[in-house]
């Protein structure tokens, strides 16, 4: 087989992409830059000593609007799929790609896939361009 050819798309969120360290998560929300689309508030960061190529993300829904886990996590989970679609925006561009990253979602309401769908890559593509 070819060494060169290129590698599909992995469609995957595995556990080297989610961010745990309660330091780099501090790091992120001090020294960080935000943005929001409603219904989604993006803070990004790429620290200097970070090492690894690959984004790690957080994500978090009020539990002030959302008082209901069942909710919650169906919101988060419907963030955590519409990002793993659409990774690829951040790994086409490895140089430009915030090593950290946390999508908050802000809106009061219930919204549907396709709308967070749309207002994620639309965030994406703006954590590129600054």
């Amino acid at each position: 087989m070819n060494e060169q050819a290129e590698q599909p798309i992995s469609h995957t969120f595995s556990k080297e992409e989610r961010l745990c360290s309660k330091r780099l998560i501090s790091l992120l929300f001090s020294k960080g830059s935000s943005f929001n689309l409603y219904p989604l508030r993006f803070v990004y960061h790429t620290p200097d000593e970070s090492t690894d190529a690959s984004t790690q993300l957080v994500i978090s829904v009020s539990k002030r609007h959302f008082k209901r886990a069942v909710d919650r996590n169906r919101l988060k989970r419907q963030i955590r799929e519409a990002y793993r679609l659409n990774k690829h925006f951040l790994t086409q561009h490895q140089g430009k790609a915030p090593r950290l990253l946390a999508i908050i979602y802000i809106g009061k309401e219930k919204k549907s896939f396709d709308t967070i769908q749309k207002k994620l890559i639309s965030g994406l593509e703006r954590c590129l361009t600054r």
